[in-house]
């Protein structure tokens, strides 16, 4: 395909993104005009930057590494993150609602941002040096840099207090040896904060740069979800991590689940953006598809769909603008977190599933985003905690008794 015809293609498909937000509770009425004009843009940057490649990207499981700065350019890295290290300085609600309008587009753009916002810049922000701040924060707002979080091993996922990551003194250095798994960016990233145990046991957050020696970032191939995102592996084979690079502001289990904490906010948001293309796209199929000489949003069967969709949808954005709220006045706790992201997904799932059902056989291909959002929200509904988690942690809350401990 020349150059030409791929960008009027491009046109064209960009055209085809008709989504209209579903607000039926007036939702909109809470947010400031300032949510809303960022909403605005970041729903026009994905109808322009997203919509028209999309599928190919999936089809052809590419990681479009130039999404990366133009992400940086419209301010999708770190919104929450304030202006003089390059952040937004915006509140949670824009944070959310940024995450949603990207996945809208598609889990793997918004797993590359908040990967990159929530995993790599927050903890810098929030348990870093001065110094690590000036020189990592605003690269990685900007799209200069890509980052990537490694906490999942191999063995260790649900259960990340026994990950075996190790480092050690070596007197003017530490020595890191281990592999994380599943990490997202990881393939392209140029930093890494990587979650590992000291000598005695305890966790803590080393910043990793690509061409230190002995550090080395396998990409995972034959993905069914996430296409259009990489994933890979992080490997230490006795990697010189200079000291300046150790987070010196919190140890502990408790540092990065409060990273995890701020991505599952985000990724509540997200997957009711998926939820809502799923939505919009059914919809408007229903009254374009006739069958028996009417269109079959005509049939009750259909009209109960969509029904259940909406109102699920509603629910969900009623919940996370509370939990917005809570995350600003830093009263949000994890096990109301963990409720938001859980219900978000599931709902997605569910929705994504019926969605694809009303579309029929139409609905397996890709001239229609049902079957890239539900295989990509396969992994959303594990990683950052899995569904059965979340309902423990939420479990625990209720009774005060650990299930999983």
């Amino acid at each position: 395909m020349t150059t030409n015809t791929a960008q009027e293609e491009a046109k064209r498909k960009s055209s085809n993104d008709l989504f209209e937000s579903p607000d039926f509770y007036q939702i909109d009425d809470l947010l400031t005009e300032e949510h809303k004009l960022i909403r605005g843009s970041i729903r026009d940057f994905v109808k322009k930057e997203i919509s028209p490649y999309i599928e190919d990207w999936c089809q052809n499981a590419h990681f479009p590494y130039e999404i990366v700065k133009k992400f940086g350019d419209i301010g999708a890295f770190g919104p929450t993150i304030p202006q003089e290290y390059g952040g937004g300085g915006l509140d949670y609600i824009s944070y959310g609602l940024i995450m949603q309008e990207i996945e809208r587009g598609d889990s793997g753009m918004r797993s590359t941002a908040s990967v990159q916002g929530s995993l790599v810049m927050y903890p810098i922000y929030k348990f870093g040096s001065e110094e690590q701040r000036k020189k990592y924060l605003p690269k990685l707002a900007s799209g200069e840099w890509l980052g990537c979080f490694g906490l999942t091993e191999p063995d260790h996922g649900s259960n990340p207090s026994g990950m075996v990551t190790n480092f050690k003194d070596m007197g003017d250095h530490y020595l890191l040896n281990g592999a994380k798994m599943w990490i997202s960016n990881s393939p392209k990233a140029d930093v890494a904060v990587v979650w590992a145990k000291n000598e005695e046991g305890r966790i803590h957050g080393l910043i990793v740069e690509r061409g230190m020696e002995g550090f080395s970032t396998p990409e995972t191939h034959g993905k069914w979800s996430l296409r259009a995102s990489c994933t890979g592996e992080l490997v230490f084979d006795n990697v010189k991590v200079p000291k300046e690079n150790l987070l010196p502001g919190k140890s502990g289990l408790g540092a990065p689940m409060m990273c995890l904490d701020s991505a599952r906010y985000g990724i509540a948001w997200g997957a009711i953006g998926a939820a809502m293309d799923c939505y919009d796209s059914a919809r408007r199929y229903s009254k374009e598809r006739i069958q028996f000489d009417k269109p079959i949003g005509s049939f009750q069967l259909v009209q109960k769909k969509l029904s259940e969709m909406l109102t699920e949808i509603t629910k969900a954005q009623l919940l996370n603008w509370k939990l917005g709220k809570m995350m600003e006045e830093g009263k949000a706790t994890t096990a109301q977190i963990s409720m938001a992201k859980r219900n978000s997904v599931e709902t997605a799932l569910n929705i994504a599933r019926e969605a694809r059902q009303i579309h029929g056989g139409m609905g397996i291909t890709g001239e229609y985003p049902m079957m890239r959002h539900m295989m990509n929200l396969e992994s959303v509904v594990t990683y950052e905690g899995t569904h059965d988690i979340h309902l423990l942690i939420l479990g625990a809350e209720i009774t005060g008794i650990p299930a999983f401990k």
